[in-house]
């Protein structure tokens, strides 16, 4: 208890001093005027912060160092682990998302909400029971096996390193934006960051500064949403108001889905199709003549001095290009498909599975269903979540700990459909029809900065923005929403504040669940099983700092959204993971052959549906595999899960039987 109030008392006068530290950089704007050194500050000074309590929680103490001593307060690892949950895909794609397919992006918030309930009911406490280092550990000493435990390692990397990569891609938007650098150094800017607290302590430190992180991140998305509700009437708590703003964009959604302005240009992107189709049809030819006319094109711009700009943009166009007439024809399928997604009528918000006709209909119920499913089921699978309920101080504690999180993160997720709804009230009402002389500062300050994120072109030559004219990226809507809204620029700054303690707390916890792996379950039980702790500790730091570079470097390759990364590492999770953990606590007849190969097939299974189907996989190989019942590869899980369920019970069936101090164990496991 002496800790709990300690704690109460020290995080109470941080927020207190968080608070006044963004009315006092309010004030110094509303008397000097917005610059770029708002961003600056806001980036900078949480990391300092955040350096500081990393270099207060150093330790060298093997079990500081893995489970934060096992003596954590449920709240406070509620809130922790809240953090650890709330990455840069939910900051800042959920709500992205949302904008751009309405009700489709609630899979995300309902699948992951709801896999905290599976957390809760089948996981969680039966880890904190055995009270294992990590989800490799607990699953070895299930199973007595070091090849269970080996490849429950691999699982664990692999889904956190995808999961990884997409947090640093995070890290990299965000300082692009806000402080002006090219998007691979930001990445690596980012890097000390997320290394300040993870490299010097640990669980222990990791655990503390997301607490502090969790603040952040909640303040930064409640106050600005405020504001912007605040200033469309709905109040400072919008949250339950926000309704009638759908009432608002309802109309305007059917105007412009009606308006004949709109339907010429949807024509145009029709026979912008039919053109693709033209070049897909007149193969291996117009691959020659297409490359052919862009390097002769840069070839005059640099004998005539053009301008570095279009020189540029020329070069990494070739640089894209399409490497054979094989890849050709997948990259140029692809953007035919996108053209006909421009034609089609704009989503409404408000309308569940819109399409032209039943079979579309069941197909879209289908992609939405699966997702949903493996979104529950990887949040119940992922190893830097699961791991989070050992560091709390009993079984009881780590059950209440999981009610603490839904707390925290229904917080956040409650709030991000109402950003969502406002920022597309603000575009319908404040962008489209407007004209193109007249483009808000916004749209100019982000087509100069990321022009791959916005574009805006008068397709059909009449001056006036149309909606389906626009093309936003989603990862761009939470960090252009202040500015979109007209907000003070103070509040762009706290959103990347925010954004950017989302990314570092959830890569924090990935990043020390891979080399926790590596260095305890590999190197420890695998390799070097005399090391002592401290050796064990130095090495986790070493392959800390390794996995840190590598996923940097992968990153800033950019080889895909945010949420489809964060989607896929979910199915990776659920698909080698999910099986065997609840076989292992709830049957006790699952054996180490039976858990082998139920992981092998989920593994195998998932991987192999995203590189046939993805397309950043299809374009490197030139290969696509069917998909099959229409599933998205991101919900590649949904065949994942059944494969290592299938097989692990079979593998098992025809093993012989657990031995008695297995059974005994599962006993001990699931009776507290």
């Amino acid at each position: 208890m002496k800790l709990a109030h300690r704690l109460i008392r020290s995080y109470s006068f941080y927020t207190l001093g968080f608070f006044a530290f963004i009315y006092l950089l309010w004030r110094i704007e509303a008397a000097s005027g917005p610059g770029m050194w708002i961003g600056y500050v806001f980036l900078f000074v949480p990391i300092a912060v955040y350096a500081v309590i990393g270099l207060l929680s150093r330790t060298s103490d093997l079990v500081e160092y893995y489970v934060a001593g096992r003596r954590v307060p449920s709240a406070f690892n509620g809130m922790a682990t809240a953090a650890d949950w709330l990455s840069a895909a939910s900051f800042i794609g959920l709500a992205g998302s949302l904008y751009a397919t309405g009700y489709d992006g609630l899979a995300y918030t309902m699948g992951w909400t709801g896999g905290y309930c599976l957390v809760a009911f089948l996981l969680a406490p039966y880890v904190r029971k055995l009270a294992r280092y990590t989800i490799p550990d607990f699953l070895g000493t299930r199973f007595s096996s070091n090849a269970v435990r080996g490849l429950a390692a691999l699982s664990a990397i692999l889904c956190s390193f995808v999961y990884l990569v997409a947090q640093i891609q995070g890290v990299g938007l965000i300082a692009t934006r806000f402080i002006g650098v090219d998007f691979a150094i930001g990445i690596f800017c980012g890097l000390a960051g997320i290394l300040v607290c993870s490299f010097l302590g640990g669980m222990r430190a990791v655990t503390w500064t997301q607490v502090a992180q969790y603040i952040i991140l909640i303040v930064a998305f409640l106050i600005p949403v405020s504001m912007i509700a605040h200033k469309d009437g709905l109040g400072w708590v919008p949250q339950l108001s926000y309704g009638r703003l759908m009432e608002r964009i309802e109309p305007l959604e059917r105007s412009v889905r009606d308006a004949p302005s709109e339907q010429a240009v949807r024509d145009d992107y029709r026979m912008r199709a039919a053109l693709m189709q033209t070049q897909i049809d007149s193969l291996p030819q117009s691959f020659i003549d297409e490359k052919s006319r862009l390097t002769e094109q840069l070839d005059d711009l640099r004998r005539h001095n053009g301008p570095l700009r279009e020189i540029a943009d020329l070069q990494r166009r070739i640089a894209r290009f399409p490497r054979d007439a094989a890849t050709a024809q997948i990259v140029w399928a692809q953007q035919r498909d996108e053209m006909m997604q421009r034609a089609a009528q704009p989503v409404p918000m408000h309308e569940p599975f819109p399409a032209a006709n039943e079979d579309e209909r069941q197909l879209h119920q289908r992609n939405f269903l699966s997702l949903l499913l493996c979104l529950s089921l990887g949040t119940a699978s992922l190893p830097h979540i699961l791991t989070r309920y050992n560091t709390t101080t009993s079984v009881a504690s780590a059950r209440r700990s999981v009610g603490w999180t839904l707390f925290f993160v229904a917080l956040f997720y409650l709030t991000v459909p109402v950003l969502a709804v406002l920022i597309k009230y603000e575009v319908l009402s404040n962008l489209v029809g407007h004209r193109f002389s007249e483009l808000p500062q916004w749209v100019m300050q982000w087509r100069r900065v990321e022009p791959y994120l916005i574009g805006i072109a008068d397709v059909n030559g009449d001056g006036i923005v149309r909606w389906s004219e626009i093309q936003m990226q989603p990862d761009m809507v939470v960090l252009a929403a202040p500015e979109i809204a007209g907000l003070p620029y103070v509040m762009s700054g706290l959103i990347a504040a925010g954004a950017l303690a989302a990314a570092l707390s959830t890569a924090d916890g990935l990043l020390l669940t891979i080399a926790n792996a590596l260095s305890h379950d590999v190197y420890y039980h695998m390799v070097d099983p005399e090391a002592s702790s401290q050796k064990r500790v130095t090495v986790s730091k070493i392959l800390l700092l390794g996995v840190a570079l590598l996923a940097s470097y992968v990153a800033s390759l950019n080889a895909g959204n945010i949420l489809f990364l964060v989607g896929a590492a979910f199915s990776l999770a659920a698909s080698s993971l999910f099986p065997v953990l609840v076989l292992g606590v709830f049957w006790k007849r699952t054996t180490r052959l039976g858990a082998v190969a139920g992981m092998v097939a989920g593994l195998l299974v998932c991987i192999w549906y995203i590189v046939s189907t993805y397309p950043f996989f299809t374009q490197l190989t030139g290969f696509v595999g069917p998909r099959w019942f229409g599933i998205e590869p991101i919900s590649s899980g949904v065949f994942g899960v059944p494969a290592g369920f299938l097989v692990a019970v079979l593998a098992s069936l025809v093993d012989r039987k657990p031995d008695a101090y297995t059974r005994a164990l599962v006993d001990y496991i699931r009776h507290p």
